[in-house]
């Protein structure tokens, strides 16, 4: 099956990967206000060479990192995907290191945890103060993808309309028992010769978002459906060897009956002003 070109650079970082927290609707994470800040926070240089990398909150308000850089930190703290990130020094990229941050526990909800919008802005915070980060934000013409309905307005059977509990959840009423809102949500199980993307009561404003991580540029929902929708996506990677499968633009429109356009929009970008390596503690 020929793939599509537009695939050819595309690094598959679905779905808030290496995003921590959960996937958030599409804005990204900003106060007009001050900000909080983390009662306590460590700061040290990475040096083990390692390529994994993890970044979470933890029970107790506290917030970990290993082994990250500050490109990764600033885009967690921001909600932004790669391409909404520009300027800054290099050693951004390659410079790691570990953060160990405790919110006080008078910020702390009934089950001793923040919000991750809470945590995200106390991230913000921490790097204004140790590695003394300065940013503003612009809108520029970029390059987007507009998701849209394909096959004259038919949807396949794998994209329909949810009729299960998540709405439920989301609104913060409690699930029957026995409910399966457990579920909801975007899963993602990606190998380097096979993808298959679950959404389970997702809206397609998510699901366009969650696209933009893969794509390498914005993803503007442009199908018209509002609600909720389950789907089911499996595609090859274009890096795969194996050329028999449908990408991820022919599994969209043959699958979902949705495809991407190319287009170009106005895109809110992350500029760094300033950035300079943090002193150890």
């Amino acid at each position: 099956m020929r793939r599509n070109s537009d695939m050819r650079n595309i690094r598959y970082s679905f779905f808030v990967i290496p995003f921590a927290f959960i996937s958030l609707a599409a804005q990204v994470v900003k106060s007009d206000g001050p900000k909080p800040q983390f009662e306590v926070a460590t700061v040290r240089p990475n040096k083990s060479g390692e390529s994994g990398a993890s970044l979470g909150p933890r029970p107790g308000g506290r917030l970990n990192g290993t082994n990250q850089t500050a490109r990764n930190l600033i885009r967690n703290a921001f909600n932004v995907q790669p391409y909404q990130l520009i300027g800054g020094p290099d050693w951004m990229d390659s410079d790691r290191f570990d953060i160990v941050a405790k919110a006080a526990d008078a910020d702390l909800d009934a089950k001793g945890m923040l919000t991750p919008p809470q945590y995200m802005l106390r991230l913000q915070s921490l790097l204004e103060d140790r590695f003394k980060m300065a940013t503003h934000w612009e809108t520029r013409e970029l390059p987007v993808y507009a998701l849209v309905v394909a096959n004259d307005g038919k949807l396949d059977p794998k994209l329909k309309p949810h009729a299960g509990d998540c709405d439920r959840a989301r609104s913060g009423g409690p699930p029957p028992p026995g409910s399966p809102a457990a579920n909801c949500g975007t899963r993602m199980n990606m190998t380097p010769t096979s993808g298959k993307v679950t959404g389970n009561g997702i809206s397609l404003d998510t699901f366009a978002r969650n696209l933009s991580g893969g794509t390498g540029r914005y993803v503007i929902n442009k199908t018209g459906l509002t609600g909720s929708y389950d789907l089911e996506l499996e595609f090859t990677p274009d890096q795969s060897a194996d050329t028999t499968g449908p990408s991820l633009f022919t599994a969209m429109q043959e699958q979902l009956g949705l495809k991407l356009e190319s287009q170009r929009a106005p895109v809110e970008v992350l500029v760094i002003d300033k950035l300079e390596k943090p002193t150890a503690d």
